[in-house]
């Protein structure tokens, strides 16, 4: 059997857990007592490097009382579960391009138990964006630019889109595969795009994989061939839609003594099975299947599955027809 002990072992390797924010969209970010300190815990011991606690999004546009606690990340909520001794692990959070008031809500980072802030945006947002990753910045974080959707977008929409990022004082910018739509072949074409642009501001790159076509961990460990550093996942792929890739999967394939397998297994038996026993669900299903197929939003399939139906051929039509709109 092929052993490659190196894995990951020789690079910059960053493992970011994003368990919190993308498993969030869930279940409304409403996750059990004790749930965000176990896998703050579970996480620390594993030697993750960044722990994702969920958005950074204004209480005013949402409802507070319609989402829990890491839809918003408060200061005081994410101290509560971090304590006064911080670990070595990193802890980020998301900004969507217009969803947080950056003068009032986001504070210095020396203020802050905050180190990383991610931004997400679409291509053509770029220049918000850039606004924002430019503010916090300056408030001293370390920030991402998250590109979504980026299986919807040209060759040039997306270069364009790259050079604006670049240009900016981003430190990594990530390939997000919002739909989960892409293959392995079209992670490296996409590694190459980016990286031309990237690495010749002096910027890292970073993978966001959805798992629709059961793709999420065969992408990520292809970005992480082609150089990636920044390798998203979540555990027991826990995230919008089909989910994530499983953050066990990537630290098993890793191999690196900087990471251990099991305080992630631990989280497993200990959190994730009773929270699906819960009736909490997330995973690979046909009509994902389909959606990342044919480069759909996956809220259609799970609008299709919260309707009970299981009538995959309609729904294929009703794909196809969508597109030809």
């Amino acid at each position: 059997m092929f052993n490659d002990n190196k894995r990951g072992a020789g690079g910059n390797v960053k493992v970011v857990d994003a368990t919190l924010r993308d498993g969030g969209i869930v279940n409304s970010f409403f996750f059990p007592a004790g749930f965000a300190s176990a896998l703050y815990a579970a996480n620390s011991e594993a030697g993750v490097d960044i722990m994702e606690f969920g958005y950074k999004v204004s209480k005013k546009l949402f409802d507070i009382e319609k989402f829990g606690e890491w839809k918003f990340c408060d200061e005081q909520n994410i101290r509560a579960v971090v304590g006064d001794k911080k670990s070595g692990m990193k802890i980020a959070v998301m900004s969507d391009v217009g969803r947080v008031d950056l003068k009032n809500e986001v504070i210095p980072a020396d203020q802050s138990v905050i180190d990383i802030y991610r931004i997400a945006t679409y291509s053509h947002q770029m220049d918000e964006a850039a606004k924002m990753i430019e503010f916090c910045n300056k408030m001293g974080y370390f920030t991402t630019c998250n590109i979504m959707a980026i299986s919807k977008d040209s060759r040039g929409t997306i270069k364009a889109a790259l050079e604006f990022a670049a240009k900016s004082p981003v430190d990594v910018i990530y390939i997000v595969d919002s739909f989960g739509s892409l293959y392995p072949d079209d992670i490296f074409r996409l590694c190459e795009l980016y990286g031309e642009t990237a690495y010749k501001y002096g910027k890292k790159l970073g993978i966001h994989a959805h798992n629709n076509q059961q793709l999420a961990f065969a992408n990520t460990i292809a970005a992480h061939s082609a150089g990636v550093e920044y390798l998203d996942a979540t555990v027991s792929g826990m995230g919008r839609g089909a989910g994530n890739c499983y953050l066990e999967s990537l630290i098993g394939y890793l191999r690196s003594p900087a990471y251990r397998l099991e305080p992630v297994l631990r989280f497993v038996r200990e959190h994730i099975k009773p929270l699906r026993a819960s009736g909490v669900e997330w995973g690979y299903d046909v009509p994902y299947l389909l959606t990342g197929l044919y480069n759909a939003h996956p809220y259609a399939a799970i609008d299709f599955l919260k309707a009970g139906r299981d009538d995959y051929e309609n729904f294929l039509r009703e794909i196809k027809n969508g597109q030809k709109k």
